[in-house]
């Protein structure tokens, strides 16, 4: 018997489906059978790769005598929240200001208006871990709901006032938008306090990748030259790398590691996290040319195209943490098993990848690489010559660990896999556009343009829509279900099963930055022309006239209690944070000064907490790095050349703006009539780089070593 999630489309909602649970979506029928029968709502919030939802799911969700009393009790709504991000932020904030922690799953009780009096996150099926059981919960609150109607509207009320204030960010005098070097100098003090320079990362366990941390610190040695700066984000790289939070056999990065070590992951494999990873990664290796970046761009790069890209050009969301109802089952071992598939190479890859008869984690291995320093090191190399007896003294490609991999590969795709959320996320996918950018910057391999544009491509077909959803948040097509067949649920086979939520500000402020980034790649003017008419869009219909910011929801969606403005740079950079780049980057290529200054704004407005907490305001840190020194304008001109376009765009030059003017077969950037920047620039003739601020430009040079050289001594 299933329920009416079995129509739905999100695979976490559909993992739903058969509870004996009556599951509502969110949406106008649930709302009113709450306020018809004057009973609360329960909104369970999750997603479909979260390991303690599955947990509470076996425990309680799927235990009919649980389900009768929140049947007869509540009206209860699943939501997924990566398809609503929306809600999960609203109500994530309630429970977090009632409980004072937050996570997954989430679990909130609302007033038949939607508003927020009762949360938390995991319950147990019976009172441990210092908490009180679901069923006991539920009871709780039905009776103080019935008993004391007015204190639990009066909770919703004051919670419900203290979300929609809930927000730093006011808007500055145009002479307080000034930022200088002691400005980013204290952040960067401030983000070196919380840095683990033994193991890497910030603060203690769990750790999250905080890559928007590892780029500022890069972005700081490449401006001041500080060592610390790099040697922490290297160090913060290496250590992901080497450890078990990096699958060691087909790359991706798990979400987050347990432990400082990053040996024990929660292992859920989240398209988001691949991509940011891999453009700190790319940003990394053009600094530094470590060929482990390198290594871990390409393989990152393969597990995305091997396991979350649909055959029609989306990326798919997350792989599941647990198979079995196990976690991390697929990706752990036992020597003996290693010792049966590899054989006399067992005891060098063993020792290579801290496995032991007793294992490393709960019996089991997670492989990690403990001592790279061992592993890989130059045998000629006097320093280390002592090593050589400790070491087999690897290339980061050595064949013979290719071949290890590959044979053990094998193995593992005999087992059970995770499950795959096949939903298509616009800002996800935005995200692994640029990544895709910034790994073919940096390696100049042509499979990632071409990956970025065919996913392009991809969006504009199936997630372009009109008014309110000038693009679509969320798509899935069923035709090609990778869920469904899991599942078996009877949600029918209709081909492109377009989901009606409208994008939210992080969607088009990350498909923005991506169409920068791809304009980029490419020197096509008309990606510039997109992100020009996207970011009018936003401002029109996202942003808050009295500040400058931008709300996270539509003016015209009317589903939410609150409008909420998100500032914090968490798992993903804010929507705000983003955009303010994007004003800034745009506002320079077409000479917008009101996009330029509201960028300005935005950033000055929340200086004093960027300083303060620059690891929750990374990428905002990153902003104010881009006004503090020169954005400098940069016209590859003249008759096309690939190879200086490459060989410019594998050169670390943050923070400023590129364009081509050049007429041929490969590109048809011309000197565009809003495109300032490109004005009486050549399109034809010899191939040279135009260096320019604020539209006045030096004299040409013909190679980039001399771009280089000027941009050094300007």
């Amino acid at each position: 018997m299933s329920n009416r999630l079995a129509k739905e489309s999100s695979p976490y909602l559909l993992q739903h489906a058969h509870n004996p649970v009556d599951w509502f979506p969110w949406g106008d029928e649930a709302i009113q059978k709450s306020r018809d029968e004057d009973k609360p709502m329960l909104v369970s919030i999750g997603y479909s790769a979260c390991h303690w939802c599955h947990v509470m799911e076996r425990e309680s969700f799927e235990d009919p005598e649980t389900a009768e009393i929140m049947n007869r009790l509540f009206v209860n709504i699943k939501i997924d929240r990566e398809e609503r991000p929306d809600l999960d932020q609203i109500y994530m904030d309630a429970v977090q200001a009632i409980a004072g922690n937050g996570g997954w799953p989430l679990n909130v009780f609302l007033t038949p208006e939607g508003k927020p009096f009762y949360g938390g996150t995991y319950f147990p099926p019976v009172n441990m871990y210092n908490r009180a059981s679901w069923k006991s919960v539920l009871q709780s609150i039905s009776i103080a709901f019935r008993e004391k109607r007015k204190e639990i509207e009066e909770q919703a009320n004051s919670l419900t006032n203290h979300i929609a204030g809930s927000v730093f960010g006011t808007q500055v005098l145009m002479e307080e938008r000034v930022f200088d070097q002691e400005d980013v100098q204290v952040m960067q003090e401030q983000l070196m306090k919380t840095a683990d320079g033994k193991k890497g990362g910030f603060g203690a366990a769990p750790k999250f990748p905080q890559t928007f941390s590892i780029r500022f610190l890069l972005q700081h040695h490449y401006y001041t030259g500080d060592q610390a700066s790099l040697d922490q984000a290297c160090l913060s790289l290496d250590k992901m790398i080497y450890g078990g939070i990096y699958d060691q056999l087909a790359g991706g990065f798990a979400r987050y590691s347990t432990d400082e070590d990053w040996l024990v992951p929660h292992f859920e494999k989240m398209l988001y996290d691949n991509a940011l990873i891999i453009i700190a990664m790319s940003e990394a290796f053009q600094l530094t040319r470590k060929t482990n970046y390198s290594r871990a761009i390409r393989e990152t790069m393969d597990f995305v195209q091997n396991e979350l890209y649909s055959k029609k050009g989306g990326f798919y969301s997350a792989l599941d943490a647990d198979t079995e109802g196990e976690e991390g089952k697929y990706y752990t071992w036992d020597k003996n098993e290693i010792l049966d598939v590899l054989g006399s190479d067992a005891k060098d890859f063993c020792s290579m990848y801290d496995v032991s008869e007793r294992g490393n984690w709960e019996g089991k291995n997670i492989l990690r690489i403990k001592f790279p320093e061992i592993v890989f090191f130059n045998k000629k190399d006097p320093k280390l010559g002592g090593m050589a007896a400790e070491g087999p003294g690897f290339s980061e490609n050595d064949p013979k660990l290719v071949g290890w991999k590959r044979r053990m590969m094998e193995r593992r795709s005999e087992r059970i896999r995770p499950r795959l959320d096949d939903k298509i996320l616009l800002g996800w996918n935005a995200l692994m556009i640029t990544a895709c950018c910034k790994a073919f910057a940096a390696l100049g391999d042509e499979r990632y343009r071409s990956l970025a544009l065919k996913n392009i491509a991809f969006l504009e077909e199936k997630m372009k829509g009109v008014g309110t959803n000038f693009f679509i948040h969320s798509y899935k097509n069923t035709a090609e279900n990778e869920t469904r067949a899991v599942i078996g649920t009877d949600q029918p086979e209709t081909g492109d099963d377009r989901q009606n939520i409208p994008a939210f500000l992080d969607d088009y402020a990350f498909l923005i930055e991506a169409y920068i980034q791809l304009q980029e790649v490419t020197g096509e003017a008309k990606f510039l022309i997109s992100a020009k008419t996207l970011t009018h869009w936003v401002i029109e219909n996202f942003g808050e006239e009295d500040t400058g910011y931008f709300f996270y929801t539509h003016a015209a969606q009317n589903d939410v209690i609150v409008r909420k403005r998100d500032i914090y740079d968490g798992a993903t950079p804010s929507g705000n944070s983003v955009m303010a780049l994007n004003l800034l980057y745009l506002g320079t290529v077409f000479d917008v000064n009101e996009w330029k200054q509201r960028a300005a704004g935005n950033a000055a407005g929340l200086k004093d907490v960027i300083k303060r907490y620059p690891g929750s305001f990374a990428f905002w840190a990153t902003l104010v790095n881009a006004f503090t020194y020169p954005l400098y304008e940069i016209v590859l001109a003249g008759t096309y050349s690939v190879e200086k376009h490459k060989e410019f765009l594998e050169k670390a030059i943050p923070n400023r703006v590129f364009q081509i003017s050049s007429v041929s077969n490969q590109i048809s950037s011309v000197n565009h009539p809003e495109l300032p920047i490109l004005r009486n620039k050549p399109v034809v003739g010899q191939s040279q780089f135009f260096l320019c601020r604020d539209y006045s430009c030096q004299q040409p040079v013909k190679e980039v070593s001399d771009l280089i050289r000027l941009i050094k001594n300007s």
